[in-house]
């Protein structure tokens, strides 16, 4: 009997091939290729020489470049876009967001605005925020983002999913999912009923073991990279924890951002070897060494000083307006002393703007490309600036065969600008055209 059955199956997949053979397309039938796109520009850079190549042509097809550079032959047939005199070069990565969250300056600080928003806001609700705020980064010129977590449950996820299938237009995004940290995570104080809000933004770990099971969970959830908050205030993770969680996302090809600030907590970071180091508003030249000889990336998180203040002074005596714009200016000037010596240390700059306060008048791109000018006041050259935020990004996000430069088979992300960020890096902050993937997402007039 089951040598009968066993000879039917036979039969039957035999036949089963056989139709599927008679219906299937002729050997050498080709999909049809995807028009040609030629942009044309006064100015093309090229991030990588610093060159600037006059009567630039780029060639698009589909959602890849073909080809880059001087007076190329533009194929018959082509889509020809004239951008004039405009310069041309790769999207912007920002290799710190938080496109999930939206904090009000009149609200208060950090604690009162987590707790307001994680406990009025379902994970679904942030990330319609999330695609909205996606969105003002995209029309910026940012192309591409690495969100790190205070995203709710894998609303990050769940947004980068959205623009991948094309349901959403936003940046391509790096995600992070919830952030591991020691007991409580970022939050302040919490009364014993309120902890039950730390599991919606945080994987809080204690020991090695839990360690290794947040980054698997993380990763089975969709995470593209890990975040770990080495430090908040006295709370802070071990080297041992530090370690095994870069081992296991290591091991599974993944790299571990970490927030760390002060001597000891960069130094916890470097020691376990992660991939960057985001804020290190005090970091010790030891460290900075460390970095340099690991090739450990610093994704510095500043902005200039009146961002600090931007819509929170309102309702501020002259006094407490006086206090509060010292104390921004006095961290401004520290950010840039530290910027710089990384800087001269060697150490590998990513650009990351940690941008998560509404600034006002201004939409989130907008308010996350004022992270150029706090460079410049460190003294990074522009060149050097445009490298943090195109092909050092690149790297640090894994996709430097993808993105970072216009060169053939890199994604079709580029801008336009009708300054020159080569003199002036806040011509940055004037972008024209924005193309993401071929898709033209923004093309104004010259102005």
């Amino acid at each position: 009997m089951k040598n009968s059955i066993f000879f039917l199956t036979r039969v039957l997949t035999a036949c089963a091939g056989l139709i599927l053979l008679s219906h299937a397309p002729a050997a050498h039938a080709q999909v049809p290729a995807a028009p040609v796109r030629a942009i044309k520009c006064g100015r093309l850079l090229d991030v990588r020489t610093g060159r600037v190549i006059p009567n630039g042509v780029v060639l698009v097809q589909g959602k890849t470049v073909l080809q880059a550079g001087a007076n190329l032959p533009i194929p018959l047939g082509a889509d020809v876009l004239d951008l004039g005199n405009a310069l041309v070069l790769p999207g912007l990565i920002d290799a710190h967001t938080h496109l999930l969250q939206n904090y009000k300056p009149e609200l208060g600080g950090d604690d009162a605005n987590m707790v307001l928003t994680v406990a009025t806001m379902s994970t679904a609700r942030r990330a319609l925020l999330g695609a909205s705020l996606g969105r003002e980064d995209l029309e910026a010129g940012i192309t591409t983002v690495r969100d790190l977590g205070n995203s709710g449950v894998n609303g990050d996820v769940a947004l980068r999913d959205a623009i991948t299938k094309g349901q959403v237009v936003g940046p391509r995004i790096v995600a992070s999912t919830r952030a591991l940290a020691a007991a409580g995570g970022q939050f302040g104080r919490l009364t014993p009923e309120a902890q039950a809000l730390v599991a919606q933004e945080y994987v809080a770990v204690s020991g090695v073991e839990e360690a290794r099971r947040a980054v698997r969970q993380a990763l089975y959830d969709g995470a593209d990279c890990i975040k770990v908050i080495v430090n908040t205030g006295p709370r802070v993770l071990s080297l041992d924890e530090l370690m095994v969680i870069v081992e296991e996302a290591h091991r599974q090809g993944k790299a571990v951002a970490a927030h760390a600030i002060g001597d000891d907590a960069t130094r916890l970071a470097a020691q376990a070897g992660v991939n960057s180091i985001e804020h290190a508003y005090t970091i010790p030249d030891d460290v900075l060494k460390m970095m340099k000889a690991k090739q450990i990336f610093l994704v510095p998180t500043d902005f200039p000083a009146e961002y600090y203040t931007s819509g929170a002074l309102g309702n501020a005596t002259p006094e407490q307006r006086k206090r509060a714009e010292k104390g921004a200016q006095d961290f401004a000037a520290s950010n840039s002393k530290r910027l710089a010596r990384a800087v001269k240390a060697g150490v590998r700059i990513a650009a990351g703007s940690d941008s998560y306060y509404q600034a006002s008048g201004m939409t989130r791109g907008q308010s996350s490309l004022l992270m150029f000018r706090a460079y410049a006041a460190a003294g990074m050259a522009p060149l050097d600036i445009i490298r943090a935020a195109t092909v050092n990004g690149a790297e640090l996000l894994g996709l430097k065969d993808k993105i970072g430069a216009l060169e053939p088979g890199m994604a079709a992300d580029l801008i336009a600008v009708d300054g020159d960020p080569l003199a002036d890096i806040t011509a940055l902050e004037k972008v024209r055209f924005v193309m993401k993937e071929g898709q033209i997402i923004k093309n104004e007039a010259a102005r």
